[in-house]
């Protein structure tokens, strides 16, 4: 039975594929009442030989995964999760998820804050996170099929115990349904990524900084060390002072923890 929220999504697929394809050829949107992982299908069509630009969009997800295989659970209308894949061959891969984190936050709010690598935040409180995965295509092209998976919370977990570390969009501005989140992220996104394949992260260094919520912060890594984050380099990767000496995180191996939020973050793939 389709929801309040599910038929907003559709009835809005039709304006937004108009206004994608326009910059994306072959752009194409999908929405699905159930599925265990919308990265996970476009993962398995990319397995075949699909490489066309999609958005796939699910109502609800059995199985969707957020960094390190970890499982990201949502209930129906509580999440608006999604995947878009399409095709990138950029000279530099580094810094791709700060960047569709940075495209996110500024299509939604001026005060969303980022929280290296991958995570949305709003005043203290996780309102989402990315997942980006690559195929490759052919061996006779540099280029790769990237999905981009994204998952925004709409309301706030109503579980106190959740509700302490989540926050959902109905908190940030109570006009944003998830249609109206759609239309305002999708453009810009896509615009982002081929921007970014052509000038990479370093463009975006300084706006990144800007909504950094990391950078200042006492931080600690997997390792047993102690810090303190001062912001990413050019290329998106993680810098922490520590021992008097400033330290590049850009490793999976690594997490970091913030001493004031308690979240923790994964380097980078």
């Amino acid at each position: 039975m389709a929801t309040a929220a599910s038929a907003a999504i559709r009835s809005g697929a039709e304006a937004l594929w108009q206004e994608v394809s326009a910059v994306l050829p072959g752009f194409t949107v999908e929405v699905l009442a159930q599925i265990d992982s919308t990265n996970s299908e476009l993962m398995r069509r990319s397995r075949t030989g699909d490489f066309s630009p999609t958005l796939l969009i699910a109502q609800e997800q059995t199985l969707g995964r957020g960094r390190m295989g970890r499982a990201w659970h949502a209930q129906p209308d509580a999440a608006l999760t999604l995947s878009l894949g399409m095709a990138l061959k950029p000279a530099q891969w580094s810094g791709l998820s700060l960047t569709v984190g940075l495209s996110l936050a500024e299509s939604l709010h001026p005060d969303i804050g980022l929280k290296w690598p991958n995570d949305l935040y709003w005043r203290g409180k996780k309102l989402g996170g990315i997942l980006v995965e690559t195929a490759t295509m052919t061996e006779a092209t540099a280029s790769r099929f990237v999905v981009v998976g994204m998952g925004l919370n709409l309301r706030t977990p109503s579980h106190s115990e959740l509700a302490q570390r989540a926050i959902g969009l109905d908190d940030v501005d109570a006009s944003l349904g998830p249609s109206q989140v759609l239309c305002r992220i999708a453009k810009p996104l896509v615009l982002a990524l081929l921007d970014f394949e052509k000038r990479g992260f370093a463009p975006l260094q300084a706006a990144f900084r800007r909504r950094d919520v990391l950078c200042g912060q006492p931080v600690g890594l997997s390792d047993g060390t102690d810090g303190v984050a001062q912001g990413v380099d050019a290329r998106g990767a993680l810098q922490v002072l520590s021992g008097g000496l400033l330290r590049t995180i850009d490793s999976l191996e690594v997490s970091v923890r913030s001493a004031s939020t308690h979240s923790i973050q994964e380097a980078h793939s």
